[in-house]
């Protein structure tokens, strides 16, 4: 790192099992951001203001006005653009040194395996059971740990899947194959705050994830916003779970 880098970094190189060794990790790590919204909003800006090296933004929406109550990369000017591209140009201002990706597109199922496969974490700020069950499948098959998110009303979860551990839960494990389209911020609303705060702690995993600090895996995070209290719930692999239990099968 150059001066300017470590007078950057300053702050976070200072504390104890960081160092200008977990800071050139951060900086030769790349990170996949599957929606920019009121998740990846948070979660974009955090990383790249950390100094992750290589975001890739994936999210195939434009920016709409009933976005904007939370979802803090955009603005009224950014109305009717790609998101990736919106949130692109905020990381951009927020640090010149972080390089960034954007795709404009859904992804299919191998494409993101591909994908994935070239990343150290994957962080999933997508708002419906389809589109995290797709992205944990392919985080699953590439062996790329998966920030997981979620919020609606006052309610919040995260956790981190952990799938370079063989024994670690996954996404399947936890919620099946449950949910719908019912169950959305569109659908029920969110407090515009809440994705803020498990977005922040998304990229708080992730941060310890790559520089090797402590992390979620094994544990799910429950956030009451309204009566502002956490709860944890210990998650164990399903033998049985249709997704991951092929890495268990007897030999």
């Amino acid at each position: 790192m150059d001066d300017d880098q470590l007078l950057r970094y300053s702050r976070q190189i200072m504390l104890p099992g960081v160092g200008i060794e977990g800071q050139e990790s951060l900086q030769q790590a790349h990170a996949v951001i599957m929606g920019l919204g009121g998740l990846g909003s948070p979660v974009a800006a955090y990383l790249a203001a950390a100094g992750v090296g290589r975001l890739t933004l994936v999210d195939p929406d434009h920016v709409e006005v009933t976005n904007l109550q939370r979802q803090i990369l955009h603005t009224d000017a950014d109305i009717g653009r790609d998101k990736v591209a919106s949130a692109a140009d905020r990381v951009a201002a927020m640090n010149p040194g972080c390089q960034v990706e954007t795709r404009a597109e859904r992804l299919d199922d191998a494409a993101m395996t591909r994908l994935f496969a070239s990343a150290d974490v994957v962080l999933d700020g997508t708002d419906n059971f389809a589109a995290r069950g797709a992205i944990s499948r392919a985080a699953l098959a590439a062996g790329t740990p998966l920030v997981s998110g979620a919020v609606i009303r006052f309610e919040g979860q995260l956790t981190t899947f952990d799938y370079r551990d063989p024994e670690a839960a996954c996404y399947h494990c936890l919620y099946g194959e449950g949910g719908g389209d019912e169950d959305t911020c569109a659908a029920n609303g969110v407090l515009a705050s809440l994705p803020g705060v498990v977005g922040s702690l998304q990229a708080t995993e992730a941060l310890k994830l790559l520089m090797g600090l402590p992390i979620l895996s094994g544990r799910l995070l429950i956030l009451d916003g309204l009566a502002m209290q956490f709860r944890e719930i210990r998650l164990r692999r399903d033998p049985a779970c249709p997704a991951c239990s092929h890495r268990h099968a007897p030999a």
